[in-house]
């Protein structure tokens, strides 16, 4: 049914509607009742009677609205449940407008009942926001009632929040997952995951991943384009991602996916070579794990770099073996600890010849990281956050797929099957 046709529509008795329903505001309750009376009697002043008495025609009282309306939440609430709809009813009268505006000035949209007497929001309340609703009703004589109420929505006591990588407004590698760590366990996932979306331009099928409870990454089929501009969409305030537990962000990130640079450790050749945007750009001679500590394979994203770090063998659970303060030009290729790196420490023999490393992937470099012509270094200077490292020949098996950002590593049907949506 149209909005005139409701308009024109008879109610109650031979009564009709004269205004449509809107949207919602607030201030305490009124009802203002229509001035109303006989059409031939004055409204007032005076003038000789029919005898000559010289009698003053008294003016007639207005008639109040009948209409009563209410409103809920109530007038002056100040911790209203967010997850629950405004309601209007009316009673004795119908309802011409309904208009409920939030504090920043956005309109709430809600649905009216088929007899004209009830009002129901159909957006979304957010969190913590102040609300003024404003009502216009008839009665069955055509007379005016309006209410007019604020009331504030409660803020949730137990918060939830999504750490995404990459960051806004960066330039990314071809190999650039969009991950997601929350700091709460989510138990509603697809509530969670239809609140964020990922998309790109050019188009592209992109899917998100459930790894944990905590984690959701995702990223299309094959590697970006070069050039692609991604966006991500959070809308995670006021979602329930757990009994209790409601999320805050409401924001955009966007990155660019820069040139497409894609390097391939052959670990039985060892050699490093770097293909930039299709053509082959570099060749490095490396060392990689040694056979008691061999290197993944698989394909790895670098997901964070370093000029120089510390490198301690306690950390990643192999004891006192090696405690090396100034490493040089690392970049990490998993959670668990393997780098590709410079190293000043080993004879430059081994580069290219031998595999001695605890499951890194080393290029020769000098200590401090103060010459740019090693091999390390300009290794370093070429690469950017999500380039990929692909490890063949190591001698063992594929990098676990939530071991770092390096679920390429996961067949794209199961890929899929891990999404909540």
């Amino acid at each position: 049914m149209t909005a005139s046709e409701k308009r024109d529509r008879p109610r109650g008795g031979n009564w009709t509607r004269r205004g449509v329903i809107g949207g919602l505001l607030g201030a305490p309750i009124l009802f203002v009742a229509a001035c109303s009376g006989d059409k031939d009697t004055p409204s007032g002043g005076t003038g000789a009677g029919a005898g000559g008495t010289g009698a003053t025609d008294a003016s007639p009282s207005p008639e109040l609205s009948i209409a009563k309306i209410t409103v809920v939440p109530a007038d002056g609430t100040t911790a209203a449940p967010f997850d629950q709809p405004v309601k209007v009813t009316v009673a004795d009268g119908i309802l011409q407008s309904v208009t409920v505006t939030g504090g920043n000035g956005k309109k709430i949209v809600g649905q009216l009942g088929l007899d004209g007497t009830s009002w129901t929001s159909t957006d979304p309340l957010a969190s913590g926001t102040k609300y003024t609703v404003a009502v216009v009703a008839l009665d069955k004589k055509q007379r005016e009632a309006d209410a007019n109420t604020v009331f504030g929505t409660a803020s949730p006591a137990n918060t939830f929040v999504g750490y995404f990588t990459p960051e806004d407004g960066t330039t990314v590698g071809v190999g650039m997952p969009v991950s997601i760590n929350f700091n709460k366990a989510i138990t509603d996932r697809a509530a969670v995951q239809s609140a964020i979306t990922v998309v790109a331009e050019p188009g592209v099928e992109i899917v998100g991943h459930w790894f944990s409870s905590t984690r959701l990454d995702f990223r299309p089929e094959t590697y970006w384009a070069k050039g692609t501009k991604v966006t991500l969409k959070l809308r995670l305030k006021d979602v329930q991602g757990a009994k209790g537990v409601y999320g805050t962000q409401s924001k955009d990130v966007g990155f660019t996916v820069g040139r497409s640079q894609v390097s391939v450790a052959d670990l039985k050749a060892d050699t490093l070579t770097v293909t930039t945007d299709g053509q082959v750009t570099a060749t490095y001679p490396v060392i990689g794990g040694a056979p008691d500590h061999t290197t993944w394979a698989g394909k790895m994203v670098i997901s964070e770099q370093y000029k120089e770090t510390r490198m301690n063998s306690a950390t990643v659970g192999l004891g006192s073996e090696y405690d090396i303060p100034d490493v040089p030009h690392a970049q990490r290729l998993t959670t668990s600890g393997t780098f590709i790196h410079g190293n000043y420490w080993s004879p430059a023999s081994q580069f290219g010849n031998a595999n001695t490393s605890h499951g890194c992937i080393a290029l020769r470099d000098v200590q401090g990281a103060g010459d740019p012509t090693t091999n390390a270094a300009k290794f370093y200077a070429s690469s950017i956050i999500g380039d990929v490292v692909e490890v063949v020949n190591s001698g063992d098996r594929t990098v676990d797929p939530a071991n770092g950002l390096n679920g390429w590593n996961m067949p794209w049907a199961q890929w899929k099957a891990g999404s909540a949506v």
